[in-house]
């Protein structure tokens, strides 16, 4: 069902680095970005697709992880991703390709939990940094970056309480919840 994978696709920030994750399935995950729509059918965004420790390493280093986690410094080298999916926007003039950025980043990511994988989209990054790693041309545009691998931690959906707090937590057993407010708060109007 199809509310089953959407609900399944959490961000994940801690995996299964023993788990690779194979160059094909990230050229399947980029083939279904591929087909979705793109504003004015510009298709501006183009991806680097990495799986190998170096640049793995390289791409690492130029993430922050969970802002609200003030104590977490991110994932231990057994946690951290096996695979990386960087967006790079090649039109960034082009004010309508951050919406093809949340669908293509989106529809990967339920690619990625179909295939028994989990992921991140992570904006907060080094983005200079990223762009000399690779080599990109200063038209380039570093957009997002999608970790990828086996998730090895639970993370669960709550209601958000009476203290109107959306920041996600952790409990003492490492279990991350995520607040998502109710289906009433978020309808503003209904018509018939």
């Amino acid at each position: 069902m199809f509310k089953d994978l959407v609900q399944s696709n959490r961000s994940y920030r801690r995996f299964d680095h023993s788990v690779p994750v194979s160059m094909q399935t990230l050229e399947e995950l980029v083939e279904l970005a591929r087909l979705c729509p793109s504003a004015a059918n510009k298709q501006p965004l183009r991806f680097i697709l990495s799986t190998a420790p170096s640049d793995n390493d390289a791409i690492f280093t130029c993430l922050k992880w969970a802002a609200y986690l003030t104590d977490w410094d991110g994932p231990a080298p057994s946690e951290q991703p096996s695979a990386y999916i960087v967006m790079v926007n090649t039109s960034k003039d082009w004010e309508f390709a951050k919406f093809d950025l949340g669908i293509m980043a989106q529809t990967m990511l339920l690619g990625a939990v179909e295939k028994g994988l989990g992921g991140c989209i992570i904006g907060a990054l080094d983005r200079e940094k990223l762009r000399a790693h690779f080599s990109l041309q200063p038209e380039m545009d570093v957009s997002l970056v999608l970790a990828l691998g086996k998730p090895a931690e639970d993370v669960r959906i709550v209601d958000v309480t009476e203290n109107g707090s959306i920041k996600y937590y952790r409990d003492d057993a490492g279990v991350h919840y995520v607040p998502k407010r109710s289906l009433v708060e978020l309808t503003l109007d209904k018509r018939c």
